[in-house]
């Protein structure tokens, strides 16, 4: 897979070593020249010198290419501007924006050129309430192509679902259960796998989905 990463930071960093390590093909773009080899371990990959959000640069990148533009600069208009030329000017199939300021976070979407917007506050924040309100519904990630989201729900341990198989639950409209994460192990699951308790449900859903998710383990 060829990656385009804008913005060499700790987040576009981490992630481009992330991509390298499976094979994929980076290109980064920074305005920084420091900033090359400053990653030993990232040194593989193509490096570009300049401001992505000006088309000039950008296009020496060949986004026409590539299969996904991240945009994981610290500034959210950065990453707009970078995302709208992706999707406007080189037809990329598919964009990934970080989104820095949480109030920001509804400018992330389709008319911007946005597939998958990740807020890092908006991400911690649900692996805190993840890890310490069992029974409450937490939404991971916000898909924009779509309005699908992924949202997580541990079962109590007294919930009247527990012996339940999976086909025997009325799942809400337009929501999918993707996965079963039992004691650490995930489980792709199928209509006879029984929930038990303290198993952390995973749905891809609607916001209107999400809705009645929440009313079902109400």
């Amino acid at each position: 897979m060829q990656v385009i990463i804008i913005g060499s930071g700790s987040v576009g960093s981490s992630i481009a070593r992330e991509l390298l390590s499976h094979g994929h093909k980076v290109t980064i773009i920074d305005e920084k020249p420091e900033v090359i080899g400053r990653s030993p371990d990232i040194k593989n990959a193509h490096w570009l010198i300049g401001d992505a959000c000006e088309l000039s640069v950008l296009k020496q990148s060949h986004p026409e290419t590539c299969d996904v533009i991240v945009a994981a600069t610290g500034d959210d208009k950065s990453n707009l501007v970078v995302s709208l030329m992706a999707r406007s000017e080189f037809g990329v199939p598919r964009t990934v924006a970080r989104v820095n300021n949480p109030k920001n976070e509804w400018l992330f979407d389709d008319s911007w050129g946005v597939d998958v917007a990740v807020s890092t506050p908006r991400l911690m924040t649900a692996l805190v309430e993840e890890a310490v309100e069992v029974g409450d519904v937490v939404r991971l990630l916000t898909l924009q192509t779509g309005g699908a989201m992924l949202v997580e729900y541990t079962v109590p341990m007294d919930h009247p679902i527990i012996g339940h198989t999976v086909d025997n639950v009325q799942w809400p409209a337009e929501t999918t259960l993707t996965a079963i994460l039992r004691d650490g192990t995930p489980i792709t699951p199928t209509g006879d796998d029984v929930i038990e308790g303290e198993d952390e449900l995973f749905f891809i859903t609607t916001p209107e989905g999400e809705e009645d998710i929440r009313l079902l383990f109400s």
